[in-house]
């Protein structure tokens, strides 16, 4: 009734020198490959309290000119045992020929952001371009990022501008490569 499905012949690859062969435009991102985990501090003005949570990042390619990305995170209390699920995003890093980066990620919250950036040395800094919204989505209206490589770790700094406040800091993250 069904043919045997096969393998998919084109993986992703989250460590250089395993999978395909990386495109010659990922270079000034290639640092960023791999599976990273680490922790997190979160505040916004809108919020009761400041909060902590671990998160887990991985960029990946199949070859091509961009790398995906995941991240999902969870809050943790004083002692670092995790309390809930938090936030996860999901997406697409695309670098092009000019070493510029135009980026796509969605929430399960109903909110899909376009961003726009430049590779600068093992700096990556991206701002939203345009940020889309389902119906029921809380209202964000603008993102920017960083995400900073250096002596073996990944920082994230995360500015925000949602319901009705002005863009301003969100979240910082430290994290670290995991051993593939």
């Amino acid at each position: 009734m069904f043919e045997p499905v096969q393998d998919n012949p084109y993986p992703d690859s989250h460590v250089l020198d395993e999978g395909p062969a990386p495109h010659p435009q990922l270079v000034p991102v290639l640092g960023l490959l791999g599976r990273w985990h680490g922790r997190g501090e979160g505040q916004y003005p809108t919020l009761d309290a400041d909060f902590r949570y671990e998160q887990e990042v991985t960029f990946s390619h199949d070859g091509r000119p961009f790398l995906r990305y995941e991240a999902r995170a969870w809050l943790i209390d004083g002692s670092g045992d995790p309390v809930r699920p938090a936030g996860r995003e999901a997406g697409w890093w695309r670098v092009l020929p000019d070493a510029s980066l135009e980026v796509v990620l969605a929430h399960p919250t109903g909110i899909v952001e376009t961003y726009v950036g430049q590779v600068n040395g093992s700096e990556f800094e991206i701002r939203t371009d345009e940020v889309a919204l389902t119906p029921k989505a809380k209202e964000v209206t603008a993102t920017r990022r960083r995400y900073t490589l250096g002596d073996g770790e990944l920082t994230v700094l995360h500015d925000m501008a949602a319901v009705g406040l002005p863009l301003q800091h969100h979240l910082t993250t430290r994290l670290r490569r995991r051993p593939s």
